[in-house]
């Protein structure tokens, strides 16, 4: 897996095209949660662990869009301070992956007309997942036909 990143995701977005994780097997998605006040509200970036102990995180910046780059599973990203505060848990509305992880058939990068990715999405056999940038990071998991792509 090559994401043509310069180390941190939060700190520019990821060269190269859009197909960065085709033929990965996902076996985790995890988020990334501040819980100052205990367990609620959204992930701050989501990783999708992989089968090879690799991870992908995507953050969302300031600005609602999305920034690719290489997670730091099972280590917390530097930028969780207090690290106390922070952690990786399940998302809700996720299912688990079948035996030996979801295999990715392809990625694509949704773009505004600045070349910002905002939506990212990860076709995988059986279905797909759908990453949308904002205030928090947005995930989401749809079956269909061998990851095809479907209406968002």
């Amino acid at each position: 897996m090559d994401l043509g990143t310069d180390g941190d995701a939060a700190h520019g977005p990821r060269r190269g095209g859009a197909e960065w994780l085709k033929g990965a097997r996902i076996v985790l998605v995890l988020g990334i949660f501040y819980r100052p006040e205990g367990r609620m509200g959204e992930p701050e970036a989501v990783s999708f662990v992989l089968d090879d102990g690799q991870s992908v995180r995507l953050t969302c910046a300031s600005d609602g869009t999305l920034h690719v780059g290489a997670g730091t599973w099972p280590q917390l990203p530097d930028w969780c301070v207090p690290a106390a505060q922070w952690e990786f848990a399940e998302l809700a509305g996720l299912p688990q992956p079948p035996d030996g992880g979801w295999t990715v058939l392809s990625t694509d990068e949704r773009r505004d007309a600045r070349g910002e990715v905002h939506e990212a999405v990860i076709r995988c056999e059986g279905g797909r997942f759908v990453v949308v940038g904002g205030d928090t990071v947005g995930v989401r998991f749809t079956r269909g036909h061998r990851g095809a792509a479907a209406a968002t």
